[in-house]
């Protein structure tokens, strides 16, 4: 497992990885790629949105873009892994090191009808915190009634 920040030599890694995940949630989020059909990543990887790119065995697996609203204040805006490497809790270990290497207060939403993305999140925030974060349900005015998991690390 090899963990590595996004930057313009492999930014165009994480943008065809990040087709996939766009393609996964368009169904729940009713987007629809351009007419060249590629979906608008969002948000960019600029100025406070960082982000990382898991590999295995030298191959792409997962994508995250983390958002740093504040000092050590950070959102999850986007987490992705491949359906083929969707074992071995593959995608708890990518998180669980970032979570370990940013230190600070975390926030992660998912969006109604993302149930698997929910099960996810409570698990692996869980199992990090040892049961202590809070967790809630909120109307977000661009993606309706989303599910939220904060806590903070230090």
């Amino acid at each position: 497992m090899k963990i590595v920040s996004v930057n313009n030599s492999n930014m165009h890694v994480y943008a065809n990885l990040y087709q996939g995940y766009a393609a996964e949630f368009s169904k729940i989020i009713d987007d629809k790629p351009d007419e060249n059909g590629l979906f608008e990543i969002y948000p960019m990887i600029e100025g406070n949105v960082s982000g990382y790119l898991l590999y295995i065995d030298d191959r792409p697996a997962a994508l995250t873009a983390i958002q740093e609203k504040s000092a050590k204040a950070y959102e999850i805006c986007d987490f992705y892994v491949l359906p083929c490497f969707r074992k071995n809790k593959l995608g708890k270990d990518f998180i669980t090191n970032l979570f370990k290497q940013l230190e600070g207060s975390w926030e992660i939403k998912q969006v109604a009808g993302a149930e698997h993305a929910v099960k996810f999140w409570q698990n692996v925030v869980s199992d990090y915190t040892s049961g202590m974060f809070i967790e809630d349900k909120y109307l977000d005015e661009k993606w309706g009634l989303v599910t939220r998991q904060r806590f903070s690390h230090t």
